[in-house]
């Protein structure tokens, strides 16, 4: 048989047991470490990683209570809770070994054993063990995975009474397990508030799980939030975990829900309300325990109206609400959130650092930024890239003027996407970031409106957002 991966710990008094031993398994596992006073096992422990040890229930002669090697089962288990280990025992202590087990033992061999059951026996103990350690480590990736994933994007940032306001709700209501539900305009900065709300709860060692309903579409979105089964419909090649079962223990993110037509809304409430969910496909319940934040542009007076929005489930997700003031209703803040922003883009283009001029600073606190935040750290980027002065300029930030808007920059006419001249820019690329570009400030930054006007899907406009930097 070919040599394979391992390595074993035989522990026996008796030398003979041994050198059997070692002989049998060296065969099939690279190393084979043999010893005759159990006294060692701790050093050994210390200095390997054994995939299987192979322990005697008794130690010197006249020992047949098994009562050594409950100690020294004891022993390894306190030293290495994930260790794998066979008893040995002779024919009389079967039941010994049996009650070895219930204290933690893998299994047993009988004296005078057959190498044949020795050599099954240890090798299922092995993939056990691996099994153990392959499942402690993906528990460690995951710990990690949702650390990272817990942590804010960007900060809160700001010292308005506004968003005071809304830090004092989120310390108040994050270590309960209430569902929340963040209302605001597009860019206030909603799953911030989400992820906020994470950090600061008693699951923030536990995934944070965010689902963007409005990219989600209806076709799949039972597949997507419930999961599915193998063959439950054409494209199922595999089970698939559901949104929902992925985000068990932890926190749900449910981005958009008002989005979300009255015939899903449905859905998503029975499984709400009963804390359990049938993938597509199965009749099988699986138990679920999530904390459940909800966000939506949509204005708190139309999420009460029964024809957009079902108030049962209205209900089951406001237990605390959390509204975002507007990033035009907070005008202090404007100053600390550019330079966060302007830094943040200084550094990852390898910009020198650079003040706002008094006049840029009034430009931007004057705007009424109908993309909130989102768009201010856009302008920022922008700016980051092109200006070329020691300091930050009104001019830097290409502010659209609008109509009663003090302080705003020179009306700037949306350019015509093909202009009917030889020198036309005719870059497909540039055309199509133009094109996002009015789309998003003719709707104000609503993505949805936006989405529609270019005939694409939420989730492609984000792609597209995301490849132009917008």
């Amino acid at each position: 048989m070919a040599t394979k991966d391992g390595k074993i710990l035989i522990v026996d008094d008796d030398d003979d047991i041994l050198t059997a031993g070692k002989l049998l398994l060296k065969r099939h596992y690279d190393k084979v470490i043999t010893c005759n006073k159990p006294e060692f096992i701790p050093e050994m422990l210390a200095n390997h990683s054994f995939d299987a040890i192979l322990l005697d229930m008794n130690f010197g002669p006249g020992e047949s209570q098994g009562d050594q090697g409950f100690y020294w089962l004891g022993k390894i288990l306190e030293i290495d809770p994930q260790a794998v280990v066979v008893m040995i025992t002779a024919h009389g202590g079967v039941d010994v070994a049996v009650d070895a087990m219930k204290k933690g033992a893998t299994d047993f061999i009988a004296k005078p054993w057959q190498n044949e059951k020795v050599v099954a026996t240890l090798s299922a103990s092995v993939k056990l063990r691996r099994s153990r350690s392959e499942a402690e480590e993906l528990k460690k990736t995951n710990r990690a995975l949702a650390e990272v994933a817990a942590q804010p994007k960007q900060p809160i940032i700001g010292e308005s009474k506004a968003i005071k306001a809304v830090l004092s709700l989120i310390s108040r209501t994050a270590p309960t397990d209430a569902n929340v539900l963040i209302l605001g305009e597009n860019g206030t900065g909603k799953e911030l508030v989400a992820r906020e709300l994470h950090r600061q709860s008693h699951r923030a060692d536990k995934v944070f799980m965010s689902v963007d309903l409005g990219a989600v579409a209806e076709s799949l979105f039972e597949s997507e939030l419930f999961g599915h089964k193998k063959g439950a419909f054409t494209d199922a090649r595999d089970d698939r975990v559901g949104r929902l079962e992925a985000a068990n223990g932890g926190t749900l993110f449910l981005d958009e829900i008002g989005n979300l037509p009255l015939h899903l809304q449905a859905k998503l409430l029975t499984v709400l309300e009963q804390r359990q969910v049938a993938p597509v496909g199965s009749n099988r319940t699986v138990p679920i325990d999530i904390r459940v934040i909800a966000a939506t542009n949509v204005p708190r007076e139309k999420l009460h109206d029964e024809d957009i929005f079902r108030q049962d489930l209205l209900f089951r997700l406001n237990t605390v609400e959390i509204p975002l003031p507007p990033l035009r209703d907070r005008a202090s803040d404007i100053p600390a959130i550019a330079g966060y922003y302007a830094g943040l883009y200084a550094r990852k283009y390898g910009k020198p650092e650079k003040p706002f001029s008094e006049g840029a600073v009034e430009a931007l606190k004057a705007y009424n930024w109908p993309g909130n935040v989102r768009a201010l750290r856009h302008a920022l980027e922008r700016a980051v890239i092109l200006s070329e002065g020691e300091a930050f300029e009104a001019s830097d930030f290409q502010l659209d003027a609008q109509p009663n808007q003090p302080g705003a920059i020179a009306d700037v006419k949306a350019p015509a996407l093909v202009e009917d001249t030889e020198d036309a820019d005719l870059n497909l690329d540039r055309l199509e970031q133009r094109a996002i570009e009015q789309a998003l400030k003719r709707h104000r930054y609503n993505i949805s409106h936006a989405a529609k006007e270019l005939g694409l899907t939420r989730a492609a406009l984000y792609r597209r957002m995301e490849k132009h930097g917008l």
